[in-house]
């Protein structure tokens, strides 16, 4: 019975699965990998790699993926979260596992994620961690095991049980803070959130999918509700109004400059902000209401 199985959300990833699966099956892990509507390779990929494959009829988003991937594995103990582009290094997991077992109040455990320009990833303060205040955002890097404010979804482990008992991530959030808000909800249950720097891990950030038209503006978007979305859930002062009048201006500008991607971003932005204001949902801007 595995003590330990690996979810990874693919969607237009058949890419970055190889290096992804190949790394977890040299550490002995067992992967679920749950295909959000790929149009390309992505599920049989995975499928030659010896994982098993969930196929969503429709792209579900990346939280409401991973909560589907933990539920089929049925055997685990613990789940590893891990985004396409992640390739653990020899010795992470048994480097993550040793740190459950020498830290029983932690709730989530990360490696050390290195970027590829060859810093790690680090993140000194978190919206929704009131409690660990760090309002300039100073990087003090860590030179060890720490405790974190926040841990990046891109590479979480978490046990199975304490994940259902949460709620699994917040249905409500197709696309980004899902991950604070499991940290935030983590925390709130008495558990820390631990940084691993003894387990390594690759990131290839952005690599999870392969380009496609109109990623920028979807992408900013969903930035954008998510942050509103999150901010509401908690009692954060709400941001939507200030980012739609930062992002409109900006949207104008660039679109008499022609530059595509600078417009997608700022109007992305814009209408993921006027979208929170009017009381749309992610869900029904993705066709899943």
């Amino acid at each position: 019975m595995p003590s330990l199985v690996a979810i990874v959300v693919a969607h237009d990833s058949a890419h970055a699965l190889p290096s992804c699966l190949a790394a977890l099956a040299a550490e002995h892990v067992p992967a679920v990998v749950v295909d959000n509507a790929s149009r390309d390779a992505s599920a049989s990929v995975a499928e030659a790699a010896g994982a098993k494959v969930v196929r969503n009829l429709r792209n579900e988003g990346y939280g409401r993926a991973n909560t589907i991937g933990i539920r089929a594995a049925e055997r685990a103990e613990r789940v590893l979260i891990l985004n396409p582009d992640i390739v653990v290094q020899a010795g992470a997991i048994d480097a993550l596992l040793r740190a459950a077992a020498a830290y029983p109040d932690a709730g989530l455990l990360a490696p050390r994620l290195m970027e590829p320009d060859g810093r790690f990833f680090y993140q000194p303060r978190s919206l929704l961690a009131p409690y660990l205040t760090n309002p300039p955002g100073n990087r003090a890097l860590p030179e060890g095991d720490a405790c974190a404010p926040f841990l990046s979804g891109a590479c979480l482990m978490i046990r199975r049980d304490l994940f259902l008992d949460l709620g699994g991530f917040d249905p409500n959030i197709f696309l980004f803070y899902e991950d604070d808000d499991l940290c935030r909800r983590v925390a709130d249950a008495g558990r820390s959130l631990v940084h691993v720097h003894g387990a390594l891990a690759l990131h290839g950030r952005g690599r999870s999918s392969a380009p496609e038209p109109g990623r920028v503006f979807r992408t900013r978007w969903h930035q954008a509700w998510s942050r509103a979305y999150v901010s509401r859930k908690y009692g954060l002062p709400d941001p939507s109004s200030r980012m739609l009048a930062v992002n409109a201006p900006k949207a104008a500008l660039a679109s008499l400059s022609f530059r595509r991607q600078l417009l997608e971003r700022y109007a992305g932005s814009a209408a993921g902000a006027l979208a929170a204001i009017r009381g749309r949902t992610a869900l029904a801007q993705e066709g899943l209401a």
